[in-house]
């Protein structure tokens, strides 16, 4: 179970945001950048005609000793209550994987436009999906205040 899982990039984010900010990201247009060596024009194909795609990246800058293992509040706000590491998206997991579904603005040779990526710039980008609407969410979603108090300025 606890065998490592050896990951290659398939390509890294080129965007303005140099800093791991926690807000404001839908304002952020990013720029993903295929690994050429690996990857041609031909693994894009078709990939323009969806609106959105899933981002898989590696927060790459979380030191081995902020990562967390337990509970923690939520962006350090002692008002929110303490929740474990795995009911929250914080950046210090213990795989320091990050997850985003965003607007898919355009493809172009192995170039893919994003908006809304909170992924600052040299972050790796471990794999890229086309969002469908089949593996949306079924039935209704639930989340705690605290949860959606946090989205309220993030895009």
């Amino acid at each position: 179970m606890n065998q490592p899982i050896t990951l290659t990039p398939i390509g890294t984010v080129r965007n303005a945001r140099k800093e791991p900010i926690d807000d404001g990201w839908d304002a952020i247009e990013s720029v993903i950048a295929l690994d050429t060596a690996r990857f041609g024009p031909e693994a894009l194909a078709a990939l323009d005609s969806f609106s959105h795609v899933e981002v898989l990246f590696a927060f790459h800058l979380v030191n081995d000793d902020k990562v967390n293992t337990g509970a923690r509040h939520p962006r350090g706000r002692e008002d929110w209550p303490k929740v474990g590491i795995f009911a929250q998206r914080g950046k210090d997991r213990p795989n320091r994987l990050g997850l985003c579904v965003c607007p898919l603005v355009g493809v172009k040779g192995t170039m893919i436009t994003v908006r809304g990526l909170d992924a600052i710039d040299g972050t790796p980008v471990l794999d890229i999906k086309p969002y469908m609407k089949g593996f949306a969410p079924r039935g209704d979603i639930r989340e705690p205040d605290w949860a959606a108090e946090i989205m309220r300025e993030y895009w």
